[in-house]
């Protein structure tokens, strides 16, 4: 251990070594190192399928019923709950290590982590979006004949400390309210919901059922739906579930889901395959942990600006048109049920707000995740997809903008290329004399490479000198792998006999060159930002990268191919599902909530498309890493000690 308090953990059958703080775990220090560990539920304790084993060493670890006495007995340990406190070996077994695999859960164990001290941590107060409160009401008398509906309002008042002028109540409930008032003999719960400044009476029930009060965090990913099921009152996720986002079978962008629906009139489609998503999603965490639906009182959605759109039924033409508007960044709280989603028939859908059409709720929620607006020093919020949203900013700004990346890195558009699915080969390395080494996600014969191996091969051919800083390949190295096909050069990354599907996996030229233009995006976006408020890289405190790629990216590797600025990689942290985050967090405090809404009102946004400052960074960053390689020294240096100079004949000079 050094003297900072930090410990080595040893990865196999990785072979790698990385360095954490004590008190993080090693599910944190697997992030750390780039290894990748099967964790649907982002670390929160619930999923058991981020089991690993204690080859040497202790850990601090949590009860769990997620591991059977056999694999107690064998050292296995769930790395999300397992802290660091002394070296260790860590041995990753081949079942943890799958990826895109539909995630199953014991329908007879419940799992339950508090998110209390979380947003303790996040400077949050536990508050809510809907709770339901017990109340024993005096009955009236000659003397005391106050109406039921003030009687009830004198209860909450009092209970609950709040002003008379901030409740509401709806007509069904005041129709109902004697004869349930009476039938319960004066003793009922009351279902509150939070909707903007009101305090809305939502439902008044029989006796006391105040502890079954539960809440649904949903992100709406482009390709996946994912959800956290809450127990309101004790702050506990009782569940998580993912699935695939079915408007795929529309387009795998949303921007040619907006396509589809115009030219199909599809709205009404697109809106009831979401809603459909995510009814199944609830019915089976209702399922799986006996749970009433009619106890589901709130759910909080974030997404990006479309996907929020298609929920709601809303028009998503304009998106994609110049000025490109939105119909609302912001939106009230409704009945879930107007939408079609399927909980309690007066329980209220909370959306979190988005900023413009391509920067959505899940960057906002994500900004709150992280409390950006707490950040003393200017950071950067980076989430990597077919777009690259990208916020800089402190407590006192921020700014943010969209750039369109396109799908390269997460495998579309690659000839080979494909999602992060067993076979994706996710780590590529490339010799000195050109031979290639990888690993895939499950172990098993690849089929093809997806984002985070596509960055990875990069990289490493600009390395060995296959390519050169235009991201050319390079005819006169001397490999069988290089080879001319059809009229265009392509490298062979794994040969045919050693796949899982019948022909070689190849990189072309004109998959280095969608690669080269997506990255060259992200860093602009990034460039654009930095230089708008007269700072440099120097001046940037950290970077949080966020979404699923994030998690998996090889950091060193996307600053060697200027993805990433060049600074230290300690300042470089992957925060996973922060728009999942952020909705938990949102669902559990109002604080937290209108958090949300004053991060969304403060986000300055940039419109890359129309500045003309944005095509000139974006050309100057279409080399490898850059054209001005005083922005990446460590790069400049890397590749000069690789002797990628001589090999693959590039100029690795300063430009004028």
């Amino acid at each position: 251990m050094s003297k900072d308090n930090t410990f080595k953990i040893h990865f196999l059958p990785n072979d790698k070594y990385v360095e954490i703080e004590k008190g993080n775990t090693v599910l944190d220090a697997s992030h750390k190192a780039n290894i990748y560990i099967n964790s649907i539920c982002g670390g929160d304790g619930i999923c058991g399928k981020c089991k690993v084993i204690l080859s040497s060493g202790k850990v601090y670890k949590q009860t769990t019923t997620l591991l059977t006495n056999e694999e107690v007995e064998k050292n296995y340990i769930l790395a999300c709950e397992a802290g660091v406190v002394e070296d260790l070996q860590i041995l990753i077994p081949k079942e943890t290590r799958l990826e895109g695999k539909k995630i199953l859960f014991d329908q007879d164990e419940q799992h339950s982590l508090t998110w209390a001290a979380i947003l303790n941590k996040a400077q949050f107060k536990q508050d809510t979006l809907t709770k339901k409160v017990f109340l024993k009401l005096e009955p009236p008398t000659m003397d005391d004949s106050v109406a039921d509906h003030e009687r009830l309002y004198q209860a909450i008042m009092m209970k609950q400390g709040v002003e008379l002028n901030v409740m509401q109540t709806g007509y069904r409930i005041l129709k109902q309210l004697p004869e349930t008032l009476r039938q319960s003999n004066w003793s009922v719960t009351v279902t509150l919901g939070h909707r903007g400044t009101t305090l809305e009476i939502v439902e008044v029930q029989h006796g006391d059922t105040s502890q079954k009060n539960y809440g649904v965090a949903i992100d709406i990913g482009t390709t996946t739906v994912v959800a956290s099921l809450l127990e309101l009152s004790s702050a506990k996720i009782i569940d998580s579930e993912a699935i695939y986002n079915s408007q795929m079978k529309f387009g795998e962008d949303y921007i040619q889901r907006i396509i589809y629906s115009i030219q199909n009139d599809a709205l009404d489609e697109m809106q009831k395959t979401i809603v459909s998503d995510i009814n199944k999603i609830i019915s089976t965490l209702i399922k799986r942990n006996d749970i009433n639906l009619y106890d589901i009182t709130s759910i909080v959605c974030a997404g990006n600006t479309t996907m929020i759109h298609f929920l709601l039924g809303l028009d998503p033409s304009n998106i994609r048109k110049e000025p490109y508007l939105p119909v609302a960044n912001s939106i009230p709280p409704i009945r879930a049920a107007q939408v079609g989603i399927d909980i309690n028939s007066r329980g209220i859908l909370y959306t979190l707000p988005s900023v413009a059409a391509y920067v959505g709720a899940d960057i906002t929620s994500g900004s709150t995740a992280i409390r950006l607006d707490k950040e003393e020093m200017p950071s950067l919020f980076i989430d990597i997809g077919t777009n690259g949203e990208v916020v800089l900013g402190n407590k006192e700004w921020m700014v943010c903008c969209s750039a369109s990346a396109g799908p390269a890195f997460e495998g579309s558009g690659v000839r080979h290329g494909m999602r992060a699915a067993k076979g994706a080969i996710e780590i590529t390395h490339i010799s000195k004399d050109y031979e290639v080494s990888y690993s895939t996600i499950g172990n098993v014969p690849p089929r093809g490479i997806c984002g985070s191996g596509l960055l990875d091969c990069i990289a490493e051919m600009l390395r060995s000198g296959i390519i050169d800083r235009s991201g050319n390949l390079q005819k006169s190295i001397e490999t069988d792998r290089l080879r001319k096909k059809e009229d265009e050069f392509e490298f062979v990354l794994v040969e045919k006999e050693e796949t899982g599907i019948d022909s070689e996996i190849v990189i072309t030229q004109a998959d280095i060159s969608n690669l080269v233009r997506s990255k060259a995006a992200i860093y602009a976006a990034v460039s654009i930002l930095i230089e708008s408020m007269s700072l440099s890289i120097s001046d940037i405190h950290s970077v949080y990268l966020a979404g699923g790629f994030g998690n998996y990216l090889n950091v060193r590797n996307a600053i060697t191919i200027g993805m990433l600025p060049d600074m230290p990689t300690s300042r470089i942290k992957f925060v996973g599902n922060t728009s999942l985050t952020g909705a938990k967090m949102t669902l559990l405090s109002e604080e937290a909530f209108e958090t949300v809404q004053k991060i969304a009102s403060q986000m300055t946004y940039f419109d890359l498309m129309g500045n003309p400052k944005y095509m000139e960074e974006f050309m100057s960053a279409n080399f490898l890493p850059h054209t001005n390689l005083e922005e990446f020294p460590s790069v400049l240096e890397e590749l000069a000690s690789q002797n990628t100079l001589s090999k693959g004949k590039s100029k690795l000079t300063k430009s004028p």
